[in-house]
């Protein structure tokens, strides 16, 4: 990779990390990708809605929301073509270039930010450097702007090399909400890939390091239950009262007292609690937003039956009603041994490498395992690369950033991927 296209790269990402955009709201984010991807004249190019099987989508913003991110993306000059492609959350892309007889080729890169206030520090590097967000209260503090300049990178590599087959990149909306795996692999544009790479910068590990088959994903189910009671005077009439947020209270403390499973993790959390209207009314409503987690899709499936039957339980006994919607959530999932060997041997030879592990345990969730899942039910591989990056704070903190040279590594390490298993395709 030569300095001018370097440069190229580290712009836009930093374009991409100035301008974070949360789940489904990501319409800036897909318009340059777009308009990166129209230079690269793809062979097809779904954006927004013909990219997702929008029914599957999940944690999709109310309206308000999804209107202010829509005139925030059209006051930056936003295409209004695109805008209109991805209207009402329908954010994403996907690009296909073929090059050729041989195996279709897929890598799946995410787009969306936090809800994460950037450090303003001299000493952090976005801030010092002019590009820390432009949207306070939001910032990429996962790397999923790195992410999608990887994707980038990795097409102008494969076309600038000798790979022989189809590429199909996908750039996902909503990872954080666990949102946007599911329409998309349910959107049937995955249906002939052969073999999927995703990829993530981090995860703990430093600059220099690559794990070539990252396992571990925890199932993941989300989960809000809103409780309704009866409001009184809580002097006069305490009596003639429902207390939602004693329920809700309840379903808190019952819910960490489920049952764990001896055939792997079982995790729950209540994240997001609140309700009430003044100190004198006993409270009408209330509400819960959580998750539960598992080692497998099964123990995650057993821990959300168990969270329903505690969050109704708890409703019953002080007199309310509870409903309860599912938002979200993922499977587990495996990196493919034989892709991952491939990633190993292409990572050996990626200047910057220093160390390449085999595999490594996530300890979390993520729902590329929708399409990696999509792709192993019909007989291809997957895998799940990690190239680490030094990073002053952890994921999802104020201070997250990501080296540069780390996306150059990423790129050169999944385009000799893609090249080799268009030379020897692994057996699946």
């Amino acid at each position: 990779m030569n300095e001018t296209d370097f440069e190229a790269y580290r712009t836009f990402r930093r374009d991409l990390h100035r301008h974070p955009e949360p789940a489904w709201c990501e319409y800036y984010t897909t318009d340059r990708i777009v308009a990166a991807l129209r230079d690269r004249e793809p062979d097809e190019l779904y954006v927004g809605r013909e990219a997702l099987a929008g029914d599957a989508r999940t944690g999709v913003p109310d309206a308000e929301t999804l209107d202010m991110w829509t005139d925030r993306a059209r006051q930056a000059g936003v295409d209004p073509d695109v805008l209109e492609r991805t209207a009402d959350g329908h954010t994403g892309c996907i690009a296909v270039f073929e090059r050729g007889d041989g195996p279709t080729v897929g890598l799946r890169v995410d787009i969306d930010a936090l809800p994460v206030t950037e450090a303003d520090d001299p000493d952090h590097d976005p801030a010092a450097g002019g590009y820390r967000s432009a949207h306070e209260g939001y910032m990429h503090a996962c790397g999923h702007d790195a992410h999608a300049t990887i994707g980038i990178g990795v097409i102008d590599a494969v076309l600038a090399g000798g790979f022989a087959g189809t590429l199909v990149v996908v750039f996902q909306p909503s990872e954080e909400r666990i949102g946007g795996g599911r329409p998309i692999a349910e959107s049937g544009h995955l249906d002939d890939v052969d073999y999927l790479l995703a990829v993530h910068v981090g995860l703990d590990h430093p600059s220099g390091e690559v794990v070539s088959g990252i396992d571990g994903f925890l199932a993941v189910r989300h989960f809000r239950a809103d409780f309704e009671g009866r409001p009184a005077h809580a002097g006069a009439n305490p009596e003639q009262g429902r207390n939602a947020v004693q329920a809700m209270a309840t379903a808190v403390e019952n819910l960490y007292a489920i049952p764990r499973h001896a055939d792997g993790k079982t995790r729950v959390n209540a994240g997001v609690v609140g309700g009430g209207t003044a100190t004198n009314v006993i409270p009408e409503e209330a509400f819960i937003e959580g998750e539960v987690r598992g080692g497998t899709t099964e123990l995650a499936d057993y821990m959300f039956h168990k969270a329903e039957r505690v969050l109704r339980a708890a409703a019953e006994t002080h007199g309310c009603s509870v409903a309860i919607e599912s938002t979200g959530g993922a499977p587990s999932a495996t990196s493919d041994a034989a892709l991952a060997a491939v990633v190993g041997e292409a990572a050996s030879g990626v200047d910057g490498v220093e160390t390449v592990s085999d595999r490594d345990d996530l300890g979390g969730s993520e729902d590329a395992t929708y399409l990696m899942e999509r792709v192993q039910d019909r007989g291809g591989l997957a895998c799940y690369v990690c190239v680490g990056t030094d990073h002053p704070g952890g994921h999802h903190t104020s201070t997250f950033d990501v080296d540069d040279d780390d996306v150059r590594i990423a790129i050169d390490v999944l385009a000799d991927t893609i090249e080799r298993i268009g030379e020897a395709p692994p057996s699946r």
